[in-house]
């Protein structure tokens, strides 16, 4: 394809299930532009008159909106076979690309595009407009951290009586991002949006979602029902001022939900005055990865795993003399010594000393009912200690908790074969059996038809 209308291609920029999306240059302007490209189906009239409706509302909405965080649409043509939009270019990616576990944002960088994002979202409201899909394939970012939200093809006039508006259709939306009352088929105003939003949030600063499910049915139950996880428990280096924020722009009833993007938006700003700008986060991130991933114990993790782990842990510098765990303590926090060297010991008699790539705290940890500590450890030079919640832990993927679940028995038996080992060369000598126990055989015999 060499030109669309009068937009001449570039190449293509992405493909969705019904639109392709392409780079072109506009002659009239002397501008790159992004046209949005869908060719109806002529042996579907039914979902080609929707497609053409969807058009014409975006058009018509977006026209109505002029923000710098709302991707512009410049014109908008539906011909017999085809429909395109041409809009702003947006030199970046969509905020899909910082959502997994690897790949997350400073915590100051997050909390600013949130926050133009409210604001763009309170502009549209006081147009007359809500969104209804945000969520973060939606919403692009430009070099600057500029966040420009799109697609409005799903949007609705709130100005309208919705019962009578043939663009307003039940259950539209993404349902991990939808609000309770979408999933319901309530009527919506501007909180759904909010409630989305919410949910970019907590993904952008934790990598998961806040409900997670394998099917959407019990998905949508979740939503619907259950509470939230507190953030910080999930990423325990967060601020604690996230999870009221959190709470309130992800709350099922309505009156106690951000009213607006403006008031989500002044929530935000007291957290990010709050934060500690790091000139560049990321080569730390890559050097605490380095260090766990030359640690024995984290040999079978992969790469996604030890990032989960990283993000959910408490990475702390401790002196000598220091102790990190106590006898008769009753938590569930256990740790990996990435470096220096500890003692443990038990009821002030020295069990044994351990050092990098060693798990610590685990028995309380792994025991299902007695969560009291039996081990007292204490740093016998400056250390580098992993500290991992428990229920930070619970709260991770399924894989993670596997894999730390096996890791750990595994480290718990091998000290016990040493502890027996030790233990047999206190002992008196071996009785000597006749032979080893023949091993077991079944007789099968088939019986006849």
């Amino acid at each position: 394809m060499e030109r669309i209308g009068k937009y001449r291609v570039v190449r293509e920029l992405g493909k969705g299930a019904t639109a392709v999306v392409y780079l072109c240059d506009d002659p009239d302007e002397g501008r790159q532009v992004a046209v949005k490209l869908v060719r109806f189906d002529s042996d579907n009239a039914a979902v080609s008159r929707r497609l053409r409706k969807l058009f014409q509302t975006e058009d018509a909405i977006a026209r109505r909106l002029d923000h710098a965080n709302i991707v512009k649409i410049y014109e908008a043509v539906v011909e017999e076979n085809q429909a395109y939009i041409a809009m702003e270019y947006v030199d970046g990616v969509s905020l899909e690309d910082f959502c997994r576990i690897d790949r997350l944002l400073p915590l100051y960088r997050v909390v600013g595009i949130i926050f133009k994002c409210c604001l763009a979202l309170d502009h549209a409201y006081r147009q007359g407009v809500i969104h209804r899909d945000i969520k973060p394939a939606n919403i692009l970012l430009d070099k600057d951290d500029n966040p420009k939200i799109a697609d409005f093809g799903l949007a609705i006039n709130i100005n309208k009586d919705m019962d009578r508006d043939s663009t307003f259709v039940m259950g539209v939306g993404s349902p991990a991002y939808m609000s309770p009352e979408q999933i319901k088929g309530y009527p919506l105003n501007q909180k759904t949006d909010l409630y989305s939003l919410g949910v970019v949030l907590f993904q952008m600063l934790t990598g998961r979602l806040p409900f997670r499910a394998k099917n959407p049915a019990t998905l949508i139950y979740k939503i619907v029902n259950m509470d939230i996880p507190v953030i910080s428990q999930l990423n325990p280096n967060l601020p604690e001022g996230l999870d009221a924020i959190i709470k309130k722009a992800l709350e099922k009833d309505l009156y106690s939900r951000y009213r607006n993007g403006a008031e989500f938006a002044k929530d935000l700003s007291t957290v990010r005055y709050q934060i500690v700008k790091e000139d560049d986060p990321e080569p730390q991130d890559m050097r605490h990865f380095e260090a766990l991933r030359k640690l024995e114990f984290f040999v079978e993790f992969e790469n996604v795993e030890l990032w989960e782990i990283l993000r959910s842990a408490i990475w702390r510098d401790v002196d000598r003399n220091v102790t990190l765990l106590s006898e008769g303590e009753a938590d569930k926090r256990f740790g990996i010594i990435v470096s220096g060297c500890v003692e443990v010991s038990v009821e002030g008699k020295v069990l044994c000393r351990l050092g990098a790539g060693e798990v610590v705290g685990e028995m309380a940890h792994l025991h299902y009912a007695d969560g009291k500590r039996h081990a007292t450890v204490v740093t016998l030079e400056p250390c580098r200690f992993l500290e991992i919640s428990g229920p930070a832990l619970a709260l991770s993927s399924e894989e993670l908790q596997e894999r730390m679940q096996k890791t750990l028995m595994a480290k718990v038996i091998e000290r016990l074969r040493e502890a027996n080992k030790l233990l047999a060369k206190q002992g008196p000598g071996a009785t000597k059996g006749s032979g080893p126990l023949p091993p077991a055989s079944l007789d099968l015999e088939l019986m006849p038809m």
